[in-house]
């Protein structure tokens, strides 16, 4: 086992990089103020402690991955402890991550899935129990089977204490809005969790060589794209209008959708006939209504601003993707953002995620 397997047999996955943030004061108004480097940046605004949450980081499971031999290491990267992603997070001014597990295991049989997911989410708890005040968990259903899955999340709120659970933007090819996943987005909107969507990429586009060459355009591109084509089914195949009080975080600023969604609203009236059964809203309300939130791995503070211009900033809320260092200043990162109040910082920095998932103040 390489070295890093922790208590309650979570890895977590670091890049071989500094991934550091800046130690500098942080952004722009508000009286923000930085803590020197190698201590706790404990991030004030206006006068005002803020809990900063971050709704996107990963982690894995060892004991849960070798069950179906899913390998633990990938190249260039690295398994570090728990002390290690501390001290990042406070060189960067964040206090709580929500812990997510990009799911392996879709693909798996349903008894091999059942024990995965029950190894899985009872060490997360083990865990965040642990370190209550740095960390909280997204838990994670063997989708794949949806009834399966339903149970899962229902044990997992209920009597373990998750307050979201993990899913990808497909499903060993599915789409999310198939009808056979219904029972899942039922029991997720009746227990009023969280559902924090992360993209495993566009496979079905990989065998044509599309993707290929130089740039990673299998995750620079395919990424986003895949979470801008679920997003898009569940608005167009009426899966958001079935269950209304679905709340979905979508990583990476919710993929293409939010720059583009005017466009999903323009082929309701440029090609109806094209469309099926309309949805209630245009597409750009469900980005504006709840339904859809999305994270700030967005890479400019104009980027930010226009997401939050797009979707309302209480459907924005803070990403970094750690270990892999797309957001690697999250906190000035939305500090820096031009136009936006104290108030609409706090709630993207924290605010908005401690509600949601239950983390107190």
């Amino acid at each position: 086992m390489p070295n890093g397997q922790l208590s309650a047999g979570i890895a977590f996955v670091d890049c071989e990089i500094t991934a550091g943030a800046s130690a500098s004061s942080g952004g722009s108004g508000g009286g923000q103020a930085h803590a020197h480097a190698h201590k706790r940046w404990e991030v004030v605004i206006a006068g005002k402690r803020v809990k900063t949450v971050d709704v996107h980081a990963h982690c894995i499971v060892p004991d849960a991955a070798t069950i179906i031999s899913h390998p633990l290491e990938a190249p260039a990267l690295l398994w570090s402890d728990v002390g290690t992603r501390l001290a990042h997070m406070d060189k960067t001014g964040v206090d709580v991550e929500a812990l997510s597990i990009n799911p392996f295991w879709y693909r798996a049989e349903r008894d091999a899935a059942e024990q995965l997911i029950r190894v899985q989410n009872e060490a997360l708890v083990e865990f965040c129990t642990g370190h209550k005040d740095r960390f909280v968990a997204f838990a994670t259903a063997a989708l794949q089977f949806p009834d399966l899955a339903a149970q899962q999340v229902e044990h997992a709120v209920k009597n373990m204490g998750f307050r979201g659970v993990g899913v990808a933007g497909s499903v060993a090819g599915q789409d999310l809005a198939d009808p056979k996943f219904h029972p899942f987005w039922q029991k997720c909107e009746e227990l009023g969790v969280l559902v924090f969507m992360h993209p495993l990429g566009t496979r079905e586009l990989e065998p044509s060589g599309r993707l290929s060459g130089n740039g990673l355009l299998t995750n620079t591109i395919g990424n986003p794209l895949e979470t801008t084509i679920a997003l898009s089914h569940l608005i167009f195949e009426g899966t958001l209008d079935r269950f209304p009080g679905l709340k979905i975080c979508a990583a990476h600023g919710a993929g293409f959708l939010p720059s583009y969604a005017n466009r999903s609203d323009a082929v309701l009236r440029v090609f109806p006939n094209r469309v099926g059964t309309p949805p209630k809203r245009k597409p750009t309300e469900y980005l504006r209504n709840g339904q859809i939130m999305a994270d700030t791995i967005m890479f400019t503070g104009e980027a930010v601003r226009h997401l939050i211009h797009e979707m309302g900033v209480e459907n924005v809320v803070m990403g970094t993707d750690y270990p892999f260092p797309w957001n690697t200043d999250p906190v000035d990162h939305i500090l820096s953002i031009p136009d936006i109040t104290d108030a609409d910082k706090i709630a993207i920095l924290g605010g908005t995620l401690q509600k949601l998932l239950g983390i107190e103040h």
